[in-house]
């Protein structure tokens, strides 16, 4: 008897750590200086910088409405003022993107795009999002 409570006792004690390497979701996120954002009627323009280059992404509007929208503009509080993109993975997928941005658009982080400029090579795929590290 003494040994079958023993033997239950270690199955309770261990079951969780067992369990929960299985359900496990690897959440992880980047987090990139943002150069310059240029707001335009597809979405947002975004010059975000990686290592030691200055890339471009486009974010469309329809990622930022919604119950599941895959994307969320914070403004930065009045003393913090340079912006930044975290972009969130889980299980190796992108998930979610979060734009950190300049309250005011009168900040030289915010740009205008001319009118007329072909932008569908940022916004072609508006299901993927191809950030490059």
């Amino acid at each position: 008897m003494k040994r079958l409570i023993i033997a239950l006792f270690l199955i309770v004690l261990f079951s969780p750590v067992f369990a929960q390497n299985e359900l496990e979701d690897r959440v992880y996120y980047y987090n990139f200086p943002v150069e310059r954002i240029y707001p335009s009627s597809d979405g947002y323009v975004v010059q975000y910088r990686n290592s030691s280059i200055v890339d471009t992404i486009g974010i469309p509007n329809e990622w930022f409405t919604g119950a599941a929208s895959k994307a969320e503009m914070v403004q930065l509080q009045a003393g913090a003022d340079w912006p930044t993109m975290s972009v969130f993975y889980s299980n190796g997928e992108f998930v979610f993107v979060r734009l950190y941005v300049h309250r005011s658009k009168a900040h030289h982080t915010w740009g205008s795009i001319p009118q007329g400029t072909d932008l569908s090579r940022f916004f072609g795929d508006k299901e993927s999002f191809d950030i490059k590290f």
